[in-house]
């Protein structure tokens, strides 16, 4: 099983990430969406949509929307939320999922960069450029992976839920490394998160082929010109040619 499949499935995980920014989530989104200008109705596919705050802000906003993600129980948990416009469905992006369906794909707040080889991220992508109509725009936020690795906090110990989380960072192999090790109940837990620290470089090599075009790229949730060695995200769109 690979990393993200047990990690992803652990409540754990959730009780860490619990206070994640829902603000500067929905702050991002609506300015993406003034960027965007999606018509009513538009469809969108939140890919790796975890437990759905995007998804279900968007759908908020009046569009169709449908969410996967690999996690059994994040997406059991993303169906309480259903409704006529708004679906989610447990799938792997490597897979293909639907063909010239969507308007809009969104891949946000780093979730890719989790496989092993670089033809999985590659199948992704194409997975994504797949799904999109013609004309459609597909939008990327990655970490930017030269700023990251300038600003790699290497140990940090965090407690919630009366549970001390003690975090390591490192950059191996091409790879940034989180190593995540507790305590609860008498038991201990290890898990390592692994996100490859691709680039603008990779990325391009993964859309031009699909036939997409890069619009823009920005650098913070602001929607800011991306710069490499200051911008903390990369953040790119591609339109469908």
């Amino acid at each position: 099983m690979s990393w993200f499949e047990s990690w992803f499935n652990s409540h754990y995980y959730h009780i860490l990430y619990q206070h994640r920014n829902e603000r500067e989530a929905e702050v991002f989104l609506d300015h993406l969406l003034e960027y965007l200008k999606p018509v009513p109705g538009s469809s969108m596919l939140d890919l790796g949509c975890g437990k759905g705050r995007h998804s279900v802000y968007l759908n908020n906003k009046g569009y169709t929307v449908t969410g996967i993600d690999l996690s059994e129980e994040s997406i059991q948990y993303c169906r309480n939320f259903e409704n006529n416009t708004l679906s989610f469905f447990v799938h792997d992006m490597r897979r293909l999922f639907r063909v010239n369906d969507f308007d809009y794909v969104f891949n946000l707040f780093t979730s890719f960069g989790y496989f092993e080889k670089d033809s999985e991220n590659m199948a992704a992508i194409k997975n994504a450029c797949n799904s999109l109509k013609k004309g459609g725009r597909l939008v990327i936020d990655f970490l930017n992976s030269t700023y990251v690795r300038n600003h790699l906090v290497s140990y940090e110990e965090i407690e919630l839920n009366n549970i001390r989380f003690r975090i390591s960072r490192v950059f191996e192999n091409g790879f940034f490394l989180k190593d995540i090790r507790f305590s609860d109940q008498g038991q201990d837990f290890h898990y390592t998160e692994k996100v490859a620290g691709l680039t603008l470089t990779d990325f391009e090599r993964y859309l031009l082929p699909c036939g997409m075009k890069i619009e823009n790229l920005s650098g913070n949730y602001d929607l800011q010109p991306f710069n490499e060695a200051s911008s903390p995200r990369l953040i790119i769109t591609a339109t469908k040619n």
